[in-house]
């Protein structure tokens, strides 16, 4: 068994007050966060995507094992190919697989079984969670608490595109096997999530939708 190895944890001198502010701010800035299904195909530089995916790869995971990867995705065909799949599912799930109610909370989304989006959007990131490692000689390592980890991880990934000024929408069609054929991914990981990355349209619109109070969702004792 491996011993523990410890570092002094690197620390920022906030005071306060900025502490504050800061809190206020990052809570300003994600009000504005929005669902987007209207994308440009304007580029977005490589560079800034690889900053957020390291970003969301300092997000905490059982054992530190980071049960997740992030397949970013920005061939033309393969993008074709993967929402050819998605809307076969989609069509399916909306023509027979969804109950009655839940078609009627999609309804005010205005949400159907087209995605144009994902042929449109210069990236599709498709996240993956590994329920068990591999060592180079082969042997299995069992990861935990994997769903928690690589959602934690893509909500940072999510923050982070918002932050640097780029927009996404989280789609998950519904069985995703799919992705692990198309991007060749190992038996051992799992499609999590589609995450699709870029700019807005110029005449994007979204939903009118309003945001629980924070009485609504949470509790102070």
């Amino acid at each position: 068994m491996a011993e523990p190895r410890f570092m002094l944890l690197p620390r920022r001198t906030v005071g306060p007050d900025d502490i504050s502010v800061r809190a206020r701010d990052f809570r300003e800035l994600m009000a504005t966060r929005r669902t987007v299904r209207h994308f440009s195909d304007a580029p977005v530089d490589r560079h800034v995507i690889e900053q957020c995916l390291l970003a969301a790869g300092s997000a905490p995971s059982g054992a530190n094992l980071r049960p997740w990867h992030f397949a970013v995705v920005t061939d033309t065909a393969i993008k074709r190919r993967i929402r050819e799949a998605a809307e076969a599912e989609e069509r399916e799930f909306y023509s027979h697989r969804a109950p009655q109610e839940w078609l009627d909370a999609l309804a005010p989304l205005g949400t159907d079984a087209d995605k144009p989006f994902l042929a449109i959007a210069p990236y599709l990131i498709a996240i993956f969670s590994q329920s068990y490692g591999l060592l180079p000689d082969g042997r299995k390592v069992k990861n935990y608490y994997v769903q928690e980890s690589v959602g934690i991880a893509t909500g940072m990934l999510i923050a982070a595109l918002h932050y640097a000024g780029l927009v996404s929408l989280t789609h998950t069609p519904s069985p995703m096997g799919f992705l692990n054929q198309i991007l060749d991914r190992p038996a051992n990981e799992r499609p999590f999530l589609l995450l699709v990355v870029g700019h807005p349209a110029d005449d994007a619109r979204v939903p009118a939708i309003s945001r629980k109070e924070l009485a609504e969702i949470a509790s102070f004792r």
